[in-house]
């Protein structure tokens, strides 16, 4: 739940709740992340996990003409809403190393990653800090690649799941396998911890997990419109509203494929977005934080599964009671 909605209050919540929450690491600096980290451990003494993007490997060369375009067919926009593109970052790695050499000294309970496998010796350091290491993975050969570098669980993201999709590769064509069907075919390729995620929005859908095998579930749309998340006020006015009726898997804010729900700005731009994360993210950034200051939720990332409608506002302590339900 990078780029607002995790915060330090809603992983407190969360874990006081008896479940365990997740910083978000991406977008962050290894400051931010520091001081957020150091907050959640001065508010519980409960394991809590942080997660962090694996930075992609880009190729300025191949694709810098496309980032052109979509900066050119953007600017229309960009002028509209005065607000400035910056100039790409083709070294943009999100303080990768730096956060890495962070959560290793600060010896955090579990680390998971996004969008690919870390370096073994990352795992190994982690490891010997004392933290698990959970890969997310969308298909059993991202699964297995995941336990020959040494994770120690995977979560197993479904097509429903709301945000970016974490395949491994930036310009992989993501699958339409749900979380039942991924964390069958993975369980019958390894035997390591699983965690279900994606679409996951009820009790029922958490007992169908453990009963398949899983050890655990993620939940992440579940909590966006919470008390304690940081959530903004444009995409919460988003989600509930009653004229956006579908969600859609786009590349047009990130250059990465996610889901959230389609409005204005996907139905415009989806079709020529190329696939370059970050630099995509970094272009659409500005415009994304104008559209966001005008309050204006159709020319923002919506970011949610497709079953956004079941979130509520209320506290964090109230969806996971409805998550665990009578799992018991």
């Amino acid at each position: 739940m990078a780029g607002g909605p995790s915060t330090p209050a809603l992983v407190v919540a969360v874990n006081e709740a008896g479940a365990m929450g997740y910083l978000a690491a991406g977008y962050k600096t290894a400051d931010a992340l520091s001081e957020e980290f150091d907050q959640t451990r001065g508010l519980t003494d409960r394991p809590f996990g942080v997660n962090v993007f694996v930075p992609a490997r880009l190729n300025r060369a191949r694709d810098e003409a496309a980032v052109d375009a979509y900066r050119r067919r953007l600017q229309p926009l960009a002028d509209k809403l005065d607000a400035v593109m910056p100039e790409p970052r083709w070294d943009d790695t999100d303080s990768y190393e730096a956060k890495i050499a962070l959560l290793e000294e600060a010896k955090v309970d579990t680390v998971s990653f996004t969008f690919g496998c870390p370096a073994p010796d990352v795992v190994r350091r982690l490891r010997a800090s004392g933290a698990q290491v959970v890969v997310t993975v969308t298909d059993t050969d991202e699964a297995l690649a995941a336990v020959r570098g040494g994770a120690d669980a995977l979560c197993v993201q479904g097509s429903q799941a709301g945000g970016h999709r974490s395949t491994h590769r930036v310009d992989a064509i993501p699958n339409d396998l749900s979380w039942l069907d991924l964390v069958r075919e993975v369980r019958s390729v390894t035997t390591v911890p699983l965690i279900a995620a994606g679409g996951i929005a009820d009790a029922q859908d958490v007992r169908r997990a453990l009963g398949l095998g899983a050890a655990a579930v993620q939940v992440g749309t579940a909590f966006l419109l919470c008390d304690e998340a940081g959530t903004s006020a444009t995409h919460r006015a988003g989600l509930q509203e009653a004229t956006l009726e579908r969600s859609a898997v786009t590349r047009a804010f990130s250059g990465r494929p996610g889901r959230g729900v389609r409005n204005a700005f996907v139905d415009e731009y989806d079709a020529h977005a190329p696939s370059v994360f970050p630099v995509i993210d970094q272009l659409t950034k500005p415009l994304r934080a104008a559209a966001a200051g005008l309050e204006d939720f159709h020319l923002v990332n919506l970011w949610a599964g497709t079953r956004w409608r079941q979130a509520e506002p209320g506290s964090a302590a109230e969806v996971v009671g409805r998550l665990v339900g009578s799992t018991t």
